[in-house]
């Protein structure tokens, strides 16, 4: 069992930013900004601000910590920049990933709650 809460907890870890990013409520409001805009290609950060109550460098900020969790990508257009989620999702399946062996080890465990 050890080997196993040892395992949750360096996965645990390596969720962190994605946790913090998306535990943040502006950026839940930005998350669902862009999925309302259906703008699967792409969205700029002064798109964004246009939706919300947010100034472009505060969409900019919440964009770059979301693309540092591995939940966005850019693409470039001159000057321009492009936010989209990432495709491969791979920072959301690892965090599935975490919350699975989490279930899992919870259930092995002994009812503690003094209930029968």
């Amino acid at each position: 069992m050890n080997k196993k809460i040892e395992k949750l907890a360096r996965a645990f870890g390596a969720s962190q930013k994605l946790l913090i990013a998306l535990g943040d409520e502006s950026r839940q409001h930005i998350i669902l900004t862009m999925m309302q805009m259906g703008d699967c290609s792409g969205v700029r950060a002064i798109d964004v601000a246009a939706h919300t109550n947010l100034s472009r460098p505060a969409v900019s900020h919440h964009f770059q910590i979301m693309k540092d969790a591995g939940l966005l990508k850019t693409r470039k257009e001159g000057t321009k920049i492009f936010y989209y989620f990432d495709p491969d999702m791979k920072s959301m399946n690892a965090l599935i990933d975490v919350l699975h062996l989490a279930i899992e080890i919870t259930k092995e465990l002994p009812n503690r709650s003094g209930d029968e």
